[in-house]
């Protein structure tokens, strides 16, 4: 055969389209397809036939804010109300409480049967969800107004039951840790006042104790000692006068009596001497009454005055005694005069002078001691009244904090502070929320078509076999000389015949095989049922 007979037309392919290809491909995979369809198709169909249902109830729990304003009574009960939900939270799933709510409705049965309770624990924590209604404030934050808990399972009427449970626990847990810790913070705050007002009394006893054994001596009482101090300079004055007076007239009396003796003294020029004596001591006396004015009795000046007039007394009591001494040399055989009573008077007042101006010395050093302490006893007395005044501000706060408690306290016992509020409860739902079934078919289906077209064209490409001239020329260089058709014969039929069947039987034990396994697999699957379950949440937010 010539080589120009080969390259004919008819052993030319002619240029098909895309569909021509597909449509070639179906005509010769479509029973891979259609079996592989089928298959994963039988499979989807039975997990949603026997997937068992899953319901969910949710109760609202209103959160009620403090009834009385804060401006009157301020809550004691600290903290966010998200941060407390959390903590009831962790109080509310703890393995006591779960165990017994799951004790007492009788819940998973299946995972309680010859197993320990933990997997039925934490299979009905995963199957709570608590969820925060709130509204947006103008600062930007999220104010929490309200609560849903929501909880899922088998049954509808006792995912009612758990739901309305739950949310029972939530306002009763919450109403008993706002009063347990308002309570808390009373008793707190009683034990500080207590103790405050221990310590207010300890430094009142020694403000007290201080002033008691320094009376006198305190800062106030300098202006009255003062006074008292002056009225004693001019009571000493007044008392020196009248000394002065006193030891004049007695001084005229003695005189008087012994004129003779006087008059011979005076010719002697002795006399003048007492005269001038008492003199000096009277202008020295009222200059010592001036400088008291002024200063104190340990000032120099004054010291040193007082020690001059009690240098002039004596000169003055010794200097009479000389003077009378000679005439009773001269005339050992004349008597003293006599005592008159008139100068035994004037001797009694000078006694009693003496005496008040030593006891008014006394007074006057006194008080005098008194002035001088006051400085040191004023800040003795300025470091009691802090310590005491700061005990005393600490104990007015924490009376004033106590009664707030208190108040707060009150609130809470009286349900007028912030609580929770069951809006709605739950009701056995009406229909399943998982699994859809609906869905899971829809997906089933676009499952099995793409594995049948990933099947047939997985088969068309490694099937062994040639079905266009140009996959021959695509493996080749060799010229392709003619194209034969396919003889089919009689045999040909038969085996085809006996591969259908073959192929059939196959099919359906693959069917059956699949359809049984896919039975097993979601008849009871806790964990496929949970896993399709919150798939069904996401898809429903």
């Amino acid at each position: 055969m010539m080589r120009g007979d080969v390259e004919t037309d008819d052993v030319r392919p002619g240029t098909g389209s895309i569909l021509d290809v597909v449509l070639g491909v179906w005509s010769r995979r479509k029973w891979v397809g259609i079996v592989v369809c089928t298959v994963i198709l039988a499979a989807a169909a039975t997990v949603a036939k026997f997937l068992p249902d899953i319901y969910r109830a949710t109760a609202t729990v209103l959160v009620e804010r403090q009834n009385v304003a804060e401006t009157f009574v301020k809550s004691s009960v600290s903290g966010e109300l998200e941060t407390r939900l959390q903590t009831i939270s962790q109080e509310i799933l703890s393995r006591a409480r779960l165990a017994e709510l799951i004790a007492r409705l009788g819940l998973y049965p299946n995972l309680r049967d010859g197993a320990p309770i933990e997997g039925a624990i934490q299979k009905m924590r995963r199957d709570i969800v608590l969820e925060l209604k709130g509204v947006q404030q103008t600062n930007g934050r999220s104010a929490t107004v309200a609560f849903a808990l929501t909880y899922q399972g088998r049954d509808p009427d006792t995912v009612a039951r758990v739901a309305n449970a739950l949310a029972a626990f939530y306002v009763e847990e919450n109403g008993r840790l706002r009063e347990q810790q308002a309570t808390g913070t009373a008793s707190f705050l009683k034990l500080q006042l207590a103790d405050a007002k221990k310590r207010l009394d300890e430094q009142e006893h020694r403000v007290r104790d201080f002033r008691m054994s320094h009376i006198g001596e305190l800062p106030q009482q300098l202006a009255g000692n003062m006074a008292t101090l002056e009225r004693l300079h001019a009571q000493l004055d007044l008392n020196e006068a009248n000394l002065l007076r006193a030891m004049d007239r007695r001084e005229a009396l003695v005189k008087g009596s012994s004129d003779k003796g006087l008059s011979e003294i005076d010719a002697a020029g002795s006399p003048a001497k007492p005269e001038a004596a008492v003199g000096g001591i009277v202008k020295l006396r009222h200059e010592l009454a001036e400088l008291r004015r002024r200063y104190t009795d340990k000032h120099p000046d004054v010291i040193a005055l007082k020690a001059q007039i009690a240098a002039l007394a004596r000169d003055g009591a010794d200097e009479p005694s000389e003077v009378t001494a000679a005439p009773q040399r001269a005339r050992p055989a004349d008597p003293p005069p006599p005592l008159t009573p008139a100068m035994s008077k004037i001797d009694a007042e000078i006694d009693a002078l003496k005496v008040q101006e030593r006891r008014v010395q006394q007074q006057m050093a006194g008080y005098q001691r008194r002035v001088e302490a006051a400085p040191q006893r004023e800040q003795e007395l300025q470091r009691l009244s802090a310590s005491y005044e700061t005990a005393k501000e600490l104990h007015a706060s924490l009376s004033k904090r106590y009664e707030d408690a208190q108040l707060a306290e009150s609130m809470e016992q009286s349900q007028r502070g912030e609580r929770f509020r069951i809006l709605d409860l739950a009701i056995p739902p009406k229909q399943p929320a998982a699994p859809n079934r609906t869905l899971l078919l829809f997906v089933g289906l676009l499952a099995a078509c793409g594995a049948a077209v990933a099947a047939m064209v997985v088969t068309e490409q490694f099937g062994g076999s040639f079905h266009r001239v140009d996959d021959v020329r695509a493996l080749t260089t060799a010229p392709v000389l003619v194209s034969i058709p396919m003889i089919v014969t009689e045999a040909d039929r038969r085996r085809a015949k006996w591969r259908f069947c073959l192929a059939a039987v196959g099919v359906v034990l693959t069917l059956v095989v699949v359809v049984n396994a896919a039975r097993y697999v979601a008849d009871g699957n806790e964990q496929l049922l949970s896993m399709l379950a919150r798939d069904a949440v996401r898809l429903a937010k």
